[in-house]
């Protein structure tokens, strides 16, 4: 790897009374800069009287030991690290030109404390230490960009998000150990591009230098500055701009920025999907949801795809697929979903029903006795209540029933997405499951954006719809589980259909104690229960 030092650099003035250093015409010299503390200098924090420009860091005699002829004390090593399960280094007390500058920054240290006189220097306006605000970093860096670590290609092998350091540009320099300091995104001698930086930031240039994020055709993801800071950030070491990645993403989608559709508004339904947290997105997904877990925000698209691919808005997530096994770039948009809702994050039944396993991956199984086609088509290859345009060969997504009750499937004008809903639980519409509830468009309107009303009115497809919810008033779901059964816990005879009963409406048949639906062929059937107060011992449908 290629040897970059600072060293070079930081020349000596000869005329270190005043005079400025020669830099090459397209530099910014530090006289000119806020890092001109003498009482001539521009910034608002400076000297009462003192002259001497590079006083208060170097002196040609009576310097420290330190390198090169530094004239400050160097900071304890009290610093609290940057630690975060998402970097590969090892960031330890702060080293070489990085302590230097945190003399100053970390406001333990006199401005006008130099080794060079036996006084401090008087700074104006009483000024002592450097004042509170975005300069001042403190001795906790936990919320700061890490420094002080080897950023070598080892490291670089390891974490696919950071470039080779071999490649980088001579402006951006590690230390004579392969460390990054402060010094490699900061030039304390040039302010020709603000903030000190080697470079020109404005549209994330030096960011992506060192980190390759991926790409997004999201123009307001473009900009690294946009959702993150590298100094004192809110969130601690995610860098973010917000305390949380919600309230981050909610800077620019709470309704007031053309373009970034209103997810703020969403968030405050009965339903919905964020709690706000102040968790490591790398932890256990088992007791938060958080934006970054359905979206990667750096490789984010608008292109659409159809069933059951992911969509772009989704980004290049993580997931865990139809087997079970955690995936690094999901494909499908149900394998964000099974990312949480699994056997560490059970579904909590909204419903009781007969079998209850609650893993929502096993339910939607291929091999499941009946399912929802999330995955695959379904098993039903004669299913006449579908409406027009919608076939039994289709593929649907999770997002299809859950989502926004303003979504665009819901006749709605957005957004769409699982962000919040005014029916639980985060359904586009409503789906209604108390007993005895009068039968209407509104009350099954979740079933009838794919079923047609008038079909199962008519007893298309089974022959006591209409008795069952019209004249009985029972709901749909009071036999029919909408996800599916898993093959753990039924049979393609016994919950074909999607049939399991809920038990706090259908009892056993005290005549056999049996609970059960049993499957005699095609639109055939048999029950075993009580229900309303009327015994199946068994009842056939149809009736023969």
């Amino acid at each position: 790897m290629r040897m970059r030092t600072k060293t070079g650099l930081i020349l000596i003035l000869a005329g270190l009374g005043g005079a400025a250093l020669t830099a090459p015409a397209q530099q910014q010299s530090v006289v000119d800069s806020p890092h001109n503390l003498s009482a001539t200098g521009p910034g608002t924090i400076r000297a009462v009287a003192e002259e001497q420009v590079c006083i208060f860091c170097h002196a040609p005699h009576n310097s420290t030991p330190v390198r090169p002829l530094w004239n400050r004390a160097m900071p304890i090593d009290a610093y609290t690290i940057y630690t975060s399960r998402a970097l590969d280094a090892e960031p330890g007390q702060p080293t070489g030109m990085s302590k230097m500058c945190l003399s100053c920054h970390d406001g333990t240290i006199a401005l006008g404390s130099v080794n060079s006189r036996n006084q401090q220097i008087l700074m104006s306006g009483g000024v002592v230490q450097i004042p509170l605000g975005p300069a001042r970093l403190g001795t906790d860096l936990a919320d700061d960009h890490p420094i002080s670590f080897r950023f070598d290609s080892s490291l670089a092998a390891n974490d696919s998000k950071l470039v080779d350091p071999a490649t980088l540009p001579h402006e951006v320099m590690l230390d004579h150990n392969s460390e990054l300091q402060c010094s490699t995104c900061h030039d304390a001698h040039n302010n020709q591009f603000g903030k000190f930086l080697v470079l020109d930031n404005t549209e994330s240039q030096l960011c992506v230098i060192c980190h390759r994020m991926g790409t997004t055709t999201i123009t307001a993801h473009e900009n690294c500055n946009a959702c993150h800071t590298p100094h004192t950030a809110p969130s601690g070491p995610y860098l973010l701009r917000g305390q949380t990645i919600a309230e981050t993403c909610l800077a620019c989608h709470d309704g007031t920025i053309p373009g970034a559709v209103d997810i703020l508004s969403e968030t405050g339904k009965p339903s919905n999907h964020e709690t706000f947290s102040e968790v490591d997105p790398q932890e256990p997904l088992s007791s938060h949801a958080s934006c970054a877990d359905c979206h990667e925000p750096h490789t984010m698209t608008q292109m659409q795809t159809p069933a059951p691919d992911a969509p772009g808005s989704f980004g290049m997530v993580a997931g865990v697929n139809a087997a079970g096994s955690p995936v690094a770039v999901a494909q499908y948009e149900y394998e964000v979903c099974f990312r949480c809702h699994g056997p560490d994050n059970p579904v909590l039944p909204r419903v009781p029903r007969v079998s209850n396993l609650n893993d929502v991956r096993l339910e939607f199984e291929t091999s499941a006795a009946s399912f929802h086609p999330i995955e695959a088509p379904g098993k039903n290859m004669d299913v006449p209540s579908l409406l027009p345009g919608i076939t039994e060969s289709d593929i649907i997504r999770c997002t299809d029933c859950h989502s926004s009750d303003l979504d665009s499937a819901a006749g709605g004008s957005g957004p769409d997405g699982l962000h919040g809903s005014v029916n639980g639980p985060l359904l586009v519409a409503n789906y209604t499951t108390t007993d005895f509830t009068s039968e209407s468009a509104e009350a099954y309107a979740l079933c009838y954006l794919c079923h047609d009303r008038n079909s199962i009115l008519n007893d298309e497809s089974f022959s006591d719809h209409r008795k069952h919810i019209v004249e009985k008033r029972t709901p749909c779901s009071a036999c029919h589980d909408a996800h599916g059964i898993s093959s753990l816990q039924g049979s393609e005879t016994n919950n074909s259909h999607l049939i399991n009963f809920d038990t706090s409406i259908v009892f056993p048949d005290p005549s056999t104690n049996r609970l059960e639906f049993r499957s005699l062929g095609f639109q055939r059937g048999e029950c075993y229960l009580t229900c309303h107060n009327t015994q199946h011992s068994p009842r056939r449908y149809p009736e023969d």
